[in-house]
């Protein structure tokens, strides 16, 4: 039952940290606590104010303690895909902040994104208890189309540096733009192996995602600092898009 319940806590804290991550984007926090990582000496007293940053920064910090834990006392496949999955999250998020910096290339956040989606689906996985194959969980072509899709999109995100925005065009011109056409491009394989395997929660949680990706796409440019809650909103339309696609695999839907 602890196992269960720690698994639980363990997803449902990495799957807000993601939606903070749309947060922090949204109303222009990415570099409120500068590029040090984990902590400024303050940063309680920081995430008490409600800096969305601070608050993002504590909550992975108690994943990653939950997820060390959990490898303790439960020792498995899962636990230990798990705690790899947050430690890349970590030392990917101090990347994304010099990606935000200008320091280092946009790539590193898709990266970074990959792994904290895997963090939130690996302890929903050991919260099922379900008899899975790993490998081939892992290696599901919806989930792996999925994986491609937040890529892509992070390196959106880590080439406009959370300030700049999309731009307006018929035809790419500009790197961000071919990224942005890239990530639509793969927006659609992602339907499209979600209708063939039958994922049909799936399907509809992506349709609404773009949609609403095309919204916030407005909202990048008409305010790219501050494109407001729709970012967050993308997340959490993404958070559920992984799990109903997890579900599926698991023969749960």
């Amino acid at each position: 039952m602890i196992l269960e319940d720690l698994s639980l806590l363990t997803s449902l804290l990495a799957g807000t940290t993601i939606f903070l991550g749309g947060i922090v984007e949204g109303f222009g926090y990415g570099l409120s606590l500068g590029t040090s990582w984990p902590y400024t000496r303050d940063i309680h007293k920081v995430a008490i104010r409600g800096d969305p940053e601070a608050i993002h920064r504590v909550l992975a910090t108690l994943v990653g303690l939950f997820s060390l834990v959990l490898i303790i006392t439960y020792f498995s496949a899962l636990t230990i895909i798990g705690f790899i999955s947050i430690v890349f999250t970590a030392f990917l998020g101090m990347a994304t902040l010099y990606v935000l910096a200008g320091k280092l290339p946009s790539f590193f956040q898709g990266f970074h994104d990959i792994a904290a989606y895997t963090t939130f689906l690996t302890y929903m996985l050991l919260f099922t208890q379900a008899k899975v194959n790993l490998l081939a969980f892992f290696t599901n072509p919806v989930l792996l189309s999925f994986y491609a899709v937040i890529f892509i999109g992070g390196t959106v995100t880590g080439m406009r540096k959370m300030k700049k925005p999309i731009g307006y065009f018929t035809l790419p011109k500009e790197g961000q733009q071919i990224v942005w056409t890239l990530h639509g491009i793969s927006i659609i394989v992602l339907l499209y192996f979600a209708l063939v395997f039958g994922y049909l929660y799936a399907f509809l949680f992506v349709i609404l995602d773009a949609g609403l990706g095309m919204i916030m796409y407005y909202f990048i440019n008409k305010s790219p600092q501050k494109p407001g809650i729709y970012v967050s909103l993308h997340q959490f339309l993404a958070i559920c898009t992984a799990l109903t696609i997890a579900l599926y695999a698991l023969r749960i839907i």
